[in-house]
């Protein structure tokens, strides 16, 4: 097999390989500016759901409500974060573009990568910016990363508070009750709240063979970055 990788890194000047270097170290900060992000959306998560379990069991006859409400925070970070998180993947595919196809037959020129038009990809997609993943994709990539933990302890908190306070359940009927808000019955809460879960379990899921059909098709050597 013909090695294009000496070829592919030699093409570049002196001058440019600087100017290449610098666009690379700018890619990485922006890449690492953009993911501090994402933790701080994840950090504001964590903390109103820590209010929201201070609140529910700050009595045994304190409302489990707060646990319920907070569900809508945790949508409004998520969203916010899945967003940052498509941000975030622009530059940190440009970067790992860079690395496996610049700076590795830079290291081991035996190395191969499978792409001898890594260069027009790049500045296509400098040419015309654009998000690499949908929407669902990156929220469900931040469930399955972060969110699953979130949103598992929120879920089991809730029910705890509905199972032990104000006393131990006695009955099913008495569960419905402690579930109800005002003129809701609890078995509509609780539907609403199987449908809460499972929209979130089904998002991660689609974004999960999503990733593995991008996984198989980066194994077929398509080019692309992503």
């Amino acid at each position: 097999m013909q090695d294009h990788h000496p070829k592919a890194y030699t093409a570049l000047s002196d001058a440019e390989i600087t100017a290449f270097s610098h666009l690379y170290r700018g890619e990485v900060y922006r890449s690492t500016l953009w993911r501090t992000r994402l933790d701080t959306t994840t950090n504001w998560a964590v903390v109103t759901l820590g209010i929201a379990l201070s609140i529910a069991f700050a009595t045994p006859n304190a409302s489990p409500l707060p646990l319920l409400l907070v569900g809508i925070l945790i949508i409004f970070f998520l969203m916010l974060e899945a967003r940052r998180y498509r941000y975030f993947n622009v530059w940190r595919a440009r970067c790992r573009w860079m690395e496996t196809h610049f700076f590795v037959p830079m290291l081991d020129r035996e190395a191969v990568t499978c792409e001898t038009d890594w260069q027009k990809v790049l500045a296509n997609d400098y040419l015309y910016p654009a998000y690499h993943v949908p929407l669902h994709v990156a929220m469900g990539r931040r469930i399955r990363r972060n969110y699953f933990w979130i949103l598992l302890i929120q879920s089991v908190a809730y029910v705890g508070k509905l199972l032990v306070h104000p006393e131990p359940l006695t009955s099913l009927e008495q569960f419905y009750a402690r579930a109800a808000i005002g003129p809701v019955h609890g078995g509509w809460i609780l539907a609403m709240g199987a449908v809460y879960l499972g929209t979130w379990g089904l998002i991660s899921v689609m974004s999960w063979r999503d990733d593995k059909r991008r996984a198989a098709k980066r194994g077929n050597n398509s080019s692309g970055m992503g």
